[in-house]
């Protein structure tokens, strides 16, 4: 009876507790304050300039981030100059490249819709050293291909780092498709749809630093990964890997916004935590304003290889369409399909095969046919 008793008691208790939780949602996870998030350096290089305008978002919201449009920016040097940037798109302000004075000291000026004025401190330039190499090795453990970086500074004063890196590979659909119906007719097809490159720009803080080291020297750094899974790496892929020097409050904001990123992604994703970098409002000095800006030349280096590493795509079995419309037919009629189709025999064939774009078409995985310029 007893044992009965305090089993009666436990569930009782244990439905109590249950029905009293509640989830936590903090004042600072709801909140609609969207601060200006800035993004983007000066290139004192051959490149152009850009920077992007942004609003945060609580981490609770789904939708993308605010662009901040419409704004005046530009780069005032210490010495009086001032060159504005152009909006190309929506929140991207560009610069084209000049002539600057590395031993000059730049700040950013930015005007927003709403009247308020945001400006920098003043930055020195940072002269960027050259990538010496980049190099890869195939890690049978992750199953994926490591990529490494390079570089030293014979003057020892760089000695802190941030890398950005953009992909292409080449890819194929599962299917050849020959074919397609114009006007109600079988028609040999133009371009090739089989055939794509892929694009994809980092998305992650990549940072190093010599300050512990005897030599400004990077040596075999692992910058990136590419598993075998992605299919990158099966017919041929080539990376271009962008450096920059940083100075030390440059490098140390970017490691503490790397840290509260990391399991959200970029620099616009929901923040748990609050990175302020040297921007501030001029008229309201305790606004919060995400971002640094900075000033440096460039570095870049490209690497193209084909290491084979995947396998061929597959996809569902093909359909068999009518090459003739029968309405007694049991098959879909090939003048009437949404699928694509990949053979035809003429007229007088009885079928032909055909497939989903999802397997035809290689640019319904988000790839383009344009063949880039330096493949």
């Amino acid at each position: 009876m007893t044992y009965r008793l305090l089993k009666f008691v436990s569930f009782a208790l244990l439905f109590f507790m249950d029905s009293c939780i509640e989830p936590f949602s903090p004042p600072e996870v709801n909140s609609v304050e969207n601060h200006l998030v800035v993004d983007g350096f000066l290139n004192v290089g051959k490149d152009t300039s850009r920077i992007e305008l942004r609003r945060t978002q609580n981490v609770n919201q789904t939708a993308g981030p605010t662009i901040e449009s419409n704004a005046t920016v530009s780069v005032e040097s210490e010495s009086g100059e001032v060159n504005a940037f152009t909006e190309s798109r929506a929140g991207l302000y560009e610069l084209p490249p000049r002539p600057y004075n590395t031993a000059d000291k730049y700040r950013i000026r930015i005007k927003t819709q709403d009247g308020n004025e945001y400006l920098s401190d003043y930055v020195t330039v940072s002269v960027t050293p050259a990538i010496d190499s980049l190099t890869t090795k195939f890690d049978s453990f992750q199953d994926a291909m490591i990529f490494y970086v390079n570089a030293h500074d014979a003057q020892g004063k760089t000695q802190f780092y941030r890398w950005k890196f953009e992909e292409t590979w080449e890819y194929r659909a599962a299917y050849q498709t020959g074919i397609e119906v114009i006007d109600k007719k079988y028609v040999s097809r133009t371009k090739d749809i089989n055939q794509c490159w892929g694009n994809m720009r980092s998305g992650s803080i990549l940072l190093g630093t010599t300050v512990k080291l005897s030599s400004d020297i990077i040596k075999d750094l692992p910058l990136f990964k590419v598993p075998v899974s992605t299919n990158k790496l099966y017919i041929k892929y080539s990376v271009l890997v962008r450096q920059y020097g940083l100075s030390r409050p440059a490098f140390e904001y970017w490691t503490a916004l790397s840290k509260t990123t990391q399991g959200t992604g970029s620099l616009f994703d929901p923040q748990p935590s609050q990175v302020t970098g040297n921007i501030k409002n001029t008229k309201d000095g305790k606004e919060l304003v995400f971002g640094y800006f900075s000033a440096s030349t460039e570095e870049t280096k490209r690497l193209t290889i084909t290491p084979k590493l995947g396998r061929f795509p597959t996809c569902m079995m093909p359909d068999t369409f009518d090459v003739v419309c029968n309405p007694m037919s049991s098959r879909q009629c090939g003048l009437e399909t949404t699928s694509l189709l990949m053979s035809y025999t003429g007229l007088r064939g009885e079928f032909l095969l055909g497939a989903p774009p999802s397997c035809t078409d290689c640019r319904e995985q988000g790839g383009t046919l344009e063949k880039p310029k330096f493949w």
